[in-house]
């Protein structure tokens, strides 16, 4: 190993240790058995957490701000559904800048405080023709655009040097998850989530190209999040809100809207939290 990629690498280390050690610190004892991440417009669920702590990521060492629309920026760590949790109030996304290192941070420290399960969420894009605006997805693999955050050398803490990856989204938690929906009568999809790196919104011909790839929805976070838990032996559960679908965007003067996307997931955000919080406290 080259003495700079040593250094970075060792850096990356002791960020994350000062990061745990700090979030540690400030949970009065509390041991998360579960993460959660909230995407664009589904925040909301965080203020159901019962006697939460709220942690802004500019508090952390080494947390860079979020900064993309509809996401605050806070842990926020309490009960919920009978169980101690800590949930991301807003992620980190690649586009902001940031290196894959800081993306997937918080789900490291997340990882050091002992989570069992990660529940991620996103907004997403339906490629899938049969998608309409406002539908939910239960993920049940992936395909990941963005930079992988695994490499350079091995963090074998983690995980193994080459992780599995036959099912990134947990078999068990995929059939609960539509058990659960089924008895609360919210309708849910099933597919493939694709990740790309953003901020631009996509054509109508990578819509297409997408879709013959095998993608049903597509997005620009999660999948390096997924990554991380996995290697870390982590089982996840994952829900998109679809907020807009490939078949507007052929429509002549069609624009894609940042704030009415988190409109969208806003409205879902309801639907989404009910079998969140179903399928954690089955767990």
């Amino acid at each position: 190993m080259q003495a700079t990629q040593y250094l970075s690498f060792m850096n990356q280390i002791d960020t994350i240790n000062k990061a745990s050690e700090h979030v540690s610190g400030l949970l009065q004892g509390r041991k998360p058995v579960a993460g959660i991440v909230l995407g664009s417009g589904l925040g909301k669920l965080a203020d159901l957490i019962e006697d939460p702590i709220a942690i802004p990521y500019t508090d952390i060492p080494g947390f860079p701000p979020s900064t993309a629309i509809g996401h605050k920026g806070n842990f926020i760590v309490g009960n919920l559904a009978g169980k101690c949790v800590i949930a991301m109030q807003g992620r980190i996304h690649y586009y902001e800048g940031y290196g894959i290192d800081k993306v997937v941070l918080p789900i490291r420290v997340m990882i050091k405080l002992g989570i069992r399960n990660l529940f991620v969420s996103n907004a997403a894009g339906g490629t899938n023709f049969d998608f309409r605006i406002g539908d939910l997805m239960i993920i049940t693999d992936q395909i990941n655009l963005i930079p992988s955050p695994l490499v350079g050398p091995n963090i074998d803490e983690f995980g193994p040097r080459f992780p599995d990856m036959t099912r990134p989204y947990d078999p068990s938690l995929i059939r609960l998850g539509v058990e659960v929906a089924a008895k609360l009568d919210i309708p849910v999809r099933k597919g493939v989530y694709l990740a790309v790196t953003g901020p631009a919104y996509e054509s109508p011909a990578e819509y297409r190209f997408f879709r013959m790839a095998g993608a049903d929805a597509v997005g620009m976070s999660t999948a390096p999040e997924v990554i991380v838990a996995r290697h870390a032996g982590i089982p996840v559960f994952g829900m998109s809100v679809i907020t807009d679908v490939a078949t507007a965007t052929d429509a002549e003067g069609y624009i894609t809207d940042g704030h009415e996307i988190v409109a969208i997931a806003d409205k879902a955000a309801e639907k989404m939290s009910k079998i969140f919080l179903e399928v954690l406290r089955q767990i």
